[in-house]
């Protein structure tokens, strides 16, 4: 044993470490000779040299590790038995390859080969002739195995989140049915999540709003116009409304307390809303060449414009700091954080409510009269209690009184106006017909109120085929004095 190969013994390296193999090997010791390279090939012929007893060692541990090995693949096979999924165990093995091993020689370790034998074979094309075999063996390509098969296969083609599993493993066959039915609702997988991933980078939901929103605050906040965004103080069907803390702008001081003027950029409850835009005269040209979110933009410009031309006018409003796309930073009305309670919300004596209703009288006047426009949505919901004052907010959807409906929109907000105060219990408080004269200055007569529509339609029909009969009126609006719009390298939708 002591001048043969490990390899070429039969013995275990349990029989061979004795102690009398131990001592023959003592009595046979010689001065220990020079060590050779210690990179000999161990696993060598019977004439190798192991006259040294560091090549000896060497020998002997790899025979042990070869005898763990061995044992260690009869545990992996017990391990995983008759299993498709199987463990293995290389990463604990001493030697890599081994050679000798007490499985038949045709055995393979699936880990370390690609070719899995539970894999089942893709089908085979037809040829161009369109059937394989000969004679009762003729199998078609419209053979219900060998579609199915194929359909099986073809979902592989399926979006990656679709998950299908391993069908062509468990040679499953799907019929044209399934398989019709299972690639349409992939389809239609696919275009709903896009649809979702749209809604939600494009859109502002409740008290929320979309990247792109973020960014333009954000540029507000680092540009210095504002200080901090502190959170949501409302919402509405149209906006989106923040608290900020104001900074300066172009040497401008901005008002310590503001309000953003988100516009919601979902275009469902905007969808009813056109008709206050589409056939005012200051954007109608633009509206009918711009795309729905644009449109939105033009919503916020709206705004911008009245509460400019209405602040000019000496009407209690916001005043309107910085436009960006579709967020309009205002003045805010309240104080401390606490927004000013509308006039639904407030509680007001007898007088106070007297007060209001004369103010507010007033101002209606003043709008249609100086500022050349009807609110259009004027009611307790839009009209703030402050400082012993009634203000006036939301006035993107005002219009002006040529406007095809500006009248009607008139009538209606004379309605909203007369049945609150009424209720509230303010005996002066004129009914709707008294204050759409005292407002408008026409002298309509009638108590019937279907009658008193019609004079009014009929009054806007004259006024609409006056004004194309004279051709397209030249109106000269200025922006002079409009507040500026932030300029940034962002401009697309």
């Amino acid at each position: 044993m002591g001048r043969s190969c490990p390899g070429t013994s039969s013995l275990l390296l349990a029989d061979v470490m004795s102690e009398q193999l131990a001592r023959q090997l003592h009595e046979e010791g010689s001065p220990f000779p020079e060590i050779p390279d210690t990179d000999l090939d161990l696993t060598c012929a019977p004439e190798a040299d192991t006259a040294s007893d560091l090549i000896l060692a060497q020998m002997l541990q790899m025979q042990f590790d070869r005898e763990f090995d061995t044992q260690l693949r009869r545990e992996e096979k017990k391990f995983n038995g008759d299993s498709k999924v199987s463990i293995s165990f290389e990463n604990y093995r001493m030697v890599h390859p081994y050679e000798d091993s007490d499985s038949s020689e045709d055995e393979v370790d699936w880990q370390d080969t690609r070719h899995d034998p539970y894999r089942a074979d893709k089908p085979t094309t037809t040829p161009k002739k369109g059937f394989v075999g000969k004679g009762k063996n003729i199998t078609t390509k419209h053979d219900e195995d060998v579609c199915g098969r194929k359909n099986t296969a073809r979902m592989d083609n399926f979006a990656p989140e679709v998950q299908v599993g391993d069908g062509i493993g468990m040679d499953l066959k799907l019929s044209n049915q399934v398989y019709n039915a299972l690639k349409r609702h992939c389809h239609t997988e696919q275009r709903r999540s896009a649809r979702l991933h749209e809604k939600k980078e494009h859109s502002t939901a409740e008290q929320a709003v979309d990247p792109r929103t973020r960014l333009l605050m954000y540029k507000m906040v680092n540009a210095g116009i504002l200080e901090n965004i502190n959170g949501c103080i409302s919402t509405g069907k149209e906006s989106v409304v923040f608290h900020a803390n104001g900074g300066s702008f172009e040497e401008k001081i901005v008002p310590e307390e503001c309000v953003l003027k988100v516009f919601k950029t979902t275009l469902n409850e905007f969808k009813n809303r056109d008709k206050y835009i589409k056939d005012d005269y200051r954007f109608k040209d633009r509206f009918s060449k711009l795309n729905p979110r644009k449109i939105i933009r033009l919503w916020a410009e709206k705004e911008m414009h009245n509460l400019t031309r209405i602040k000019k006018a000496g009407i209690p409003c916001p005043e309107v700091v910085i436009l960006k796309k579709h967020i309009l930073v205002m003045s805010f009305i309240g104080k401390d954080h606490v927004p000013a309670p509308k006039l639904k919300d407030a509680i007001l004596s007898s007088e106070d409510m007297k007060k209001a209703y004369y103010q507010v009288l007033n101002m209606m006047q003043r709008l249609y009269q100086d500022c050349n426009l009807v609110h259009a949505d004027l009611s307790e919901y839009n009209m703030l209690w402050h400082d012993g004052q009634v203000w006036f907010i939301d006035v993107s959807q005002s219009i002006e009184p040529t406007h095809p409906h500006g009248l009607e929109f008139l009538f209606r907000d004379c309605r909203n106006v007369a049945t609150f105060f009424q209720k509230a219990g303010v005996a002066e408080a004129l009914n709707v017909f008294e204050l759409f004269n005292t407002v408008s200055g026409l002298q309509i007569s009638s108590d019937n109120e279907a009658d008193f529509l019609a004079q009014i339609e009929a009054l806007e029909k004259r006024n609409e085929d006056h004004v194309q009969k004279s051709g397209k009126k030249n109106f000269t609006y200025t922006s002079e004095g409009s507040p500026p719009q932030l300029n940034t390298d962002d401009d697309d939708d």
